[in-house]
Formats: C-alpha cells, structure tokens, sequence
C-alpha cells in the first residue's frame, strides 16, 4: 500500500533551504477508497467496534457498510483535512471524539445524511469506552494501512 494524500496530480514541492543543496522533487499521490481502508482495519482489528446498526434514510435497511472506522476514517480526512500516515493526525482525531480538542459538530459529521439517526454520539461513546491500548493499536493500524511498505 501506498501513501493516501489529497490529489492524484503530480506536484513539486521545493526542498532548497536557501543552500542549493536540495532539488526540487516530484511528488506522486495516490488515492485509496475509504470503502478499502475500512474493510483492511476491521481484519485486522476484528474485535473492534463495528457500530454499523443504523438505518439508511433510503431502504431502511441496516447500512451494514456504514462503519465507526469507516466514519472515522472520512472525518478524519474529508472533513478535518487530516494526513492519514501520521500518528499525531489520528491521535488528535481520537481527541476530537473524546472531547479534548475540536468540536465535532453533527450537521457534517460522516453518516448524518445517509442514515435516519445521526451516528455521532454512538460513535464517540464507542471511542470513549476503549482503552488507551486500544486506541493506540488502532492508531497504529491505520497509519500501516496508510503508509507505503519499504
């Protein structure tokens, strides 16, 4: 797996710190489906909390695919604007969902408009009753399953 940034385009980022020492390096992003990431944590992690029991507005039906990690994972990145490969990103993440850090607010939180009831309060109860080794392990995973292999 490769490193997830924002866009698909080719860009050149200047790393000369006024020396010349350094060129300029292309960067080469590429995109991961949230739906992927998801499913790569869950096998991993298959005992972490699913928190997929709510109902769609369309169907009403259980949208089983409609994850606490997958949530996480778009707020994360599509709304906080978050790098998914580092550690301190997510570990802020997780502090919004523990009420330490940022407001999370429910009119654009992951899920409210697909679903009848807004997951947001389930979800951060689900985050708070984990321990800190749980957070940290799921931390780590998602920062594996975003970040390149060497």
């Amino acid at each position: 797996m490769t490193a997830v940034f924002f866009s698909a385009e080719p860009s050149n980022i200047n790393t000369t710190l006024g020396s010349g020492w350094f060129a300029t390096q292309p960067v080469m992003a590429q995109r991961i489906t949230v739906g992927d990431v998801w499913r790569q944590v869950y096998q991993q992690l298959p005992d972490f909390p699913k928190e997929n029991n709510y109902t769609s507005r369309e169907g009403g039906k259980v949208a089983e695919n409609n994850t606490l990690v997958g949530r996480i994972i778009q707020y994360h990145v599509y709304i906080k604007g978050r790098a998914p490969n580092y550690r301190l990103d997510w570990k802020i993440t997780l502090a919004d969902y523990l009420d330490a850090n940022e407001v999370i607010y429910d009119t654009n939180y992951p899920g409210h408009e697909l679903l009848k009831k807004n997951p947001l309060d389930g979800d951060k109860a689900a985050i708070a009753k984990l321990s800190r080794s749980q957070r940290n392990e799921l931390v780590q995973t998602l920062v594996n399953v975003f970040s390149p292999k060497s």
